[in-house]
């Protein structure tokens, strides 16, 4: 029954056969199938993770980094970071190899991948969609303003809105939480201050499905009155009714993705800076 004491192993083989997964928000279940694609995949490979959430606040997320560093991981994999580009930089470099998943360095580093949604082009799709079925008054409920997720769709947005010829109206966006309540009262108060709104993109599936309830709830019909368009493609997309028209990624795809890169990085293998993912847009009801 003799089990290895894991730290001492560490210090003698300075390997821990640990990996950190600092992710924004664990109770999205876009965030939850990666962590879980990023398990199944160390399993395969005799890694065990550490798992730590930092609802969306770039204070515990430093603290995170912090912590791992304290374990002695032999890799980080940080998602959706919120640090600014200078600090993120200067933590990353305390890692001996690490991925950062929807996030870039203004300058690559040697022991880091990026991998990245093509969230331009996420926006873009949603406008042109839209535009195809003579929507003309096109919202968009953005994510939290640290998000460069947030950032890069709402440039997409923009493009797709010159490509049509609809001229951009900063008074059709507004920032919000990740959540289903933050994307009801965005639609809340979108609508009220702009009730001839006939369309809306959303950061991701939760607050699309806010925004959708709080349109059923004032009598708006969906995609009658107004077409919603989500990101994600979480389960949740295909349970309400009507199913949500949204972005789709495959998650856990991606975090297998991201732990297999991770692990070319700490074997030596030559691998590409970075790495793009695609959208697809699922079309269901609501659009």
């Amino acid at each position: 029954d003799y089990q290895p004491n894991q730290i001492a192993r560490g210090l003698a083989t300075k390997q821990t056969n640990t990996i950190g997964l600092v992710v924004p928000d664990n109770t999205n279940p876009f965030f939850a199938h990666i962590a879980r694609g990023v398990e199944d995949q160390a399993f395969e490979s005799g890694y065990n993770i550490f798992l730590i959430n930092t609802s969306e606040d770039p204070i515990r997320e430093q603290k995170a980094l912090d912590s791992l560093r304290g374990k002695g991981v032999d890799g980080l994999i940080l998602c959706s970071p919120r640090l600014p580009d200078s600090r993120l930089k200067k933590e990353i470099e305390y890692f001996s190899a690490s991925v950062l998943f929807n996030r870039e360095l203004k300058e690559p580093h040697a022991s880091t991948i990026s991998i990245t949604l093509n969230d331009h082009r996420s926006g873009e799709l949603a406008v042109e969609h839209f535009v195809n079925h003579k929507r003309k008054m096109i919202a968009y409920i953005n994510g939290p303003a640290t998000s460069h997720s947030g950032q890069k769709r709402l440039e997409g947005f923009k493009i797709g809105l010159m490509k049509a010829q609809i001229p951009f109206n900063e008074q059709l966006v507004k920032n919000s939480a990740p959540d289903t309540k933050s994307g009801y009262n965005s639609a809340e108060r979108l609508l009220t201050a702009n009730p001839d709104i006939d369309a809306i993109y959303a950061f991701n599936d939760l607050v699309a499905v806010g925004a959708m309830l709080y349109c059923l709830e004032v009598g708006k019909r969906v995609p009658k009155d107004i077409a919603i368009i989500g990101n994600d493609d979480i389960p949740l997309a295909v349970m309400i009714r009507p199913k949500l028209t949204t972005m789709h990624f495959n998650e856990n795809y991606i975090g297998s993705l991201i732990m297999h890169t991770l692990l070319e990085i700490l074997n030596g293998a030559n691998s590409p800076r970075s790495i793009l993912i695609e959208p697809k847009l699922h079309i269901r009801e609501s659009a």
